[in-house]
Parts: structure tokens; C-alpha cells; sequence
């Protein structure tokens, strides 16, 4: 399931430089009308926390690449991919990712600030490593997430979002005949992201 996050930045510069010209005027303005339906796109950068048993504990960088629909000012669904990264210690560790989908509920404040939450499902697939031995996992699991949104112009906004993923990794499962694989974890994440609205 791996990607390359190269299009993923290539997507947030573009929106970025698409939307200068009017960002000076709506800067002196003061006004913004935000886009409150249709397609958007977007992606995440940010904080990971592993917290797990028997030293798995572990602090990571995490990307999240994002695609969404807006019925309206307040609801929207969302899907992505996301990547967690390797965590873990020398003798035993794993690498997950995965896809979510989610419902977005959204509480606009002011014309450019806006709170939202969010409750899904993310599908992963983890790669656990046990000493040179590697075996693959599949789980399913739910997450909330809530954020905070500013709206740099109609189309642009940034984001700050804080996410807990309820997973249950369990190397049991993929290593049936060792004991002592017992990998549960929490997945907790903290970070940043554009949106690109059309």
C-alpha cells in the first residue's frame, strides 16, 4: 500500500500559489466567502503517538493524503490514505497504513474560522517484524478526530486536527506459533494540513 507523497505536495504548493493573487485582496479586506459545497482535496502532516506494551512505545512523523465531498456548511465525507511509518524497537516492531472514510460535521464560527469533527473507520494493513521474521495483518478499527479550520481564502484553508485511532494491533495474529507478540496500541495524532476546495 505504499505511496510516494511527492503529488501530495505537489497539490498544496499549486493551491498555494493558485490562490496568492486573491489571498492579498482578501487580506485587505478582511472578508472571505468560503466555498460551502463540492469536491476538495487535501493532506496532513503531523505528530504520531504509539502506545503500546512491552517498550513499543514510539513518536513518529505521519502523513495523510485526503479527498472530500461538502454537502453543505456543515456536513461533508471524507476518504484518505495514511501512512504511520515503522515503530517499534530493534527486536520487534511494525509499519502500518492504511485508508479511512469519515463523516465530517462542521460549525462554521466566523467567515474564516471554523471547528469541525470527525468519525470513521480506517482499514490498515500492518507489516509486523519479530527479529529478521516479517509477517502482514489486516484490522479494521474506528477513530474520532476534531480540528480547527482558517480559511486563508475561498478555496485555501489550513488546518490543525488532533485524532485517536482505536486499533488493536496484535502480532499474535500474525505469528501464531511465538509467544509474547502482544503489540496493542493506541494511535494517537496531531497535526497539520491544507485544504483545497474547487
Amino acid at each position: 500500500m505504499k505511496i510516494t507523497f511527492k503529488s501530495l505536495a505537489n497539490i498544496a504548493a499549486m493551491a498555494s500559489i493558485s490562490t496568492l493573487a486573491s489571498f492579498g485582496a482578501n487580506a485587505q479586506s478582511g472578508e472571505v466567502e468560503v466555498h460551502d459545497s463540492g469536491f476538495y482535496v487535501g493532506g496532513n502532516y503531523g505528530y504520531l503517538r504509539v502506545e503500546g506494551e512491552d517498550d513499543f512505545d514510539d513518536d513518529k512523523d505521519v502523513w495523510q493524503g485526503l479527498v472530500g465531498y461538502k454537502f453543505n456548511q456543515w456536513i461533508a465525507l471524507e476518504g484518505g490514505y495514511i501512512d504511520f511509518g515503522d515503530y517499534g524497537n530493534n527486536i520487534a516492531g511494525a509499519e502500518t497504513d492504511g485508508y479511512t472514510a469519515a463523516i465530517k460535521g462542521i460549525l462554521p464560527l466566523t467567515e474564516r474560522f471554523s471547528l469541525y469533527a470527525k468519525a470513521g473507520q480506517l482499514w490498515s494493513e500492518t507489516e509486523y517484524r519479530l527479529a529478521s521474521i516479517r509477517q502482514d495483518s489486516d484490522d479494521e478499527s474506528l477513530f474520532v478526530g476534531a480540528g480547527l479550520s482558517y480559511a486563508i481564502t475561498g478555496n485555501f484553508l489550513v488546518n490543525a486536527e488532533y485524532v485517536v485511532y482505536d486499533t488493536q494491533l496484535d502480532a499474535d495474529e500474525a505469528f501464531d506459533d511465538i509467544d509474547d507478540t502482544n503489540f496493542e496500541t493506541d494511535l494517537k495524532q496531531a497535526s497539520l494540513g491544507v485544504e483545497y476546495r474547487f
